[in-house]
């Protein structure tokens, strides 16, 4: 069996070009705002408008794929985003750069859905976690590559944004020219996201939680560490190290949820992150601990995703996976337009400790709903459990044979009325009764005699009774 590198690698050429193109559209807009000394709700504004165009961009993009197929529709989105991503270097007013967010936030939730449906179709199921897990590790080496390019350009002037662009054009290569058999095509069909909250509701309230903290971290990370004092350049780094730790866990994760259960690993990943979080909360920033806490921070925050899309996969039929890839995409750009939002509005009002506090609130409120949600499916299955066989009269009956469908009745009866020669291996439990109560070898040959004679002279009966067998005894 080839392993996913191998098999995906035009896909994870193209989603490495297209994530770090993105990591480092997103870390250049909050250094930029920041540097612009804009109020902390319009950075935050500006990350939602990106995620708030994954929304949107949702029923845009399964439209697109079923009519004209995930490579063309691939195509034509990439080139809407490059366009969006120049147009930062043409126009300073932030209303535009809203309006653009939203743009590249449409075009890439089209490009999503084809690299993650793509995926989701042609991925095995015993490969799932893994397949997953490389998809995530070359997503965090574009994020990690775009975030030293940044380091590059601490002038934050049109080169990042030329790069940007070069970036979103090239990944288009990769996928416009792969060998893998295309995918199967696409039915429009509606966005079922009750059908799919139903199916699997801890994987889609993990996306939900976990793309708040996401989200918080992507767009005001960049924002906080510099309010702490940190030059561009080290801001990078404190990025760098955050997603680093992130992509080294992916492996070994997506490892382990192919062994023990993921919602397992979900609520034990909650519950340490919470804890996390609020320490960072909580104690001063210090320019060396903050490293190795974001390191941790990236651990657990960044294999929430992968482990729950796993999850999510597995609770649904092959036909539904695209609908399902849509449903998470749209769950995580909800959550993710929500959270910085928020995050923002308690940073400018309590401070910029609150970007973590934020955080923390998400991570033990997923807790309690995990914990709710699985003991609920727990009770549910005790009640509606499989039918187990009672040792009632009737099932311990001869009639049994007669009353179930896949026993010719014919057959039954023939041998009911008319017994086969071995006919005290067919006797009923109250002759065996008798027979074992019978004592010493002339007893029972007594007996054997007497429940044959009365077989010869009355067959066309159809009960024997042990009142008869007693009589027969007596007169013998």
């Amino acid at each position: 069996m080839d392993s996913p590198l191998r098999s995906f690698a035009s896909l994870y050429g193209t989603t490495f070009l297209m994530v770090l193109a993105a990591g480092l559209l997103t870390t250049y807009l909050g250094l930029s705002l920041t540097n612009m000394d804009v109020p902390q709700i319009w950075i935050g504004g500006m990350m939602s408008a990106y995620y708030i165009g994954l929304v949107c961009g949702s029923k845009v993009g399964h439209k697109l794929i079923a009519q004209v197929g995930h490579i063309r529709a691939f195509v034509a989105c990439a080139g809407i985003v490059t366009a969006s991503a120049l147009g930062h270097a043409l126009i300073d007013n932030l209303t535009v750069w809203l309006i653009l967010r939203l743009a590249v936030g449409m075009g890439m939730m089209c490009q999503y859905m084809v690299l993650e449906s793509w995926l989701n179709e042609q991925a095995e199921t015993n490969q799932r976690g893994t397949v997953f897990a490389s998809y995530m590790i070359v997503s965090y080496l574009g994020l990690m590559a775009g975030q030293g390019a940044i380091s590059l350009y601490p002038d934050l002037g049109i080169e990042p944004l030329l790069l940007i662009a070069i970036c979103f054009a090239l990944c288009i290569v990769p996928i416009a020219i792969t060998r893998r058999i295309h995918p199967e095509p696409l039915t429009p069909a509606p966005l079922k996201m009750g059908h799919f909250w139903q199916r699997a509701p801890q994987a889609l309230s993990t996306i939900a939680f976990g793309s708040m903290i996401v989200g918080c971290f992507y767009g005001l990370a960049p924002s906080y560490a510099t309010a702490k004092g940190i030059d561009p350049e080290h801001v990078a780094l404190y990025m760098t190290c955050t997603i680093c730790a992130g992509l080294l866990a992916q492996w070994p994760m997506g490892k382990l949820s192919d062994i023990i259960s993921r919602s397992v690993l979900i609520r034990i990943n909650s519950a340490l992150l919470g804890v996390l979080v609020l320490f960072i909360t909580i104690i001063p920033f210090h320019s060396v601990y903050s490293l190795i806490l974001t390191s941790l921070f990236g651990i657990l925050a960044f294999t929430l995703y992968p482990l729950a899309t796993a999850l999510a996969n597995s609770r649904v039929e092959q036909h539904e996976r695209v609908g399902l890839s849509a449903t998470i995409l749209v769950t995580f750009g909800v959550g993710a337009s929500i959270g910085p939002l928020i995050a923002s509005a308690l940073m400018q009002a309590m401070g910029d400790q609150m970007l973590y506090g934020f955080m923390a609130i998400c991570s033990f409120t997923l807790l309690a709903r995990l914990i709710w949600v699985n003991r609920r499916q727990k009770a549910e299955q005790f009640s509606t459990g499989d039918y187990v066989m009672a040792g009632g009269d009737l099932v311990s009956s001869p009639l049994a044979a007669s009353l179930d469908p896949r026993v010719d009745i014919e057959m039954v009866n023939e041998q009911m009325i008319y017994p086969a020669d071995d006919a005290f291996d067919r006797l009923d439990d109250e002759i065996e009764e008798e027979i074992d109560d019978t004592e010493g070898v002339e007893g029972q040959a007594d007996y054997n005699a007497a429940y044959a004679n009365i077989t010869e002279d009355d067959s066309e009966d159809d009960d024997i009774d042990d009142e008869d067998v007693d009589n027969e005894m007596s007169r013998r």
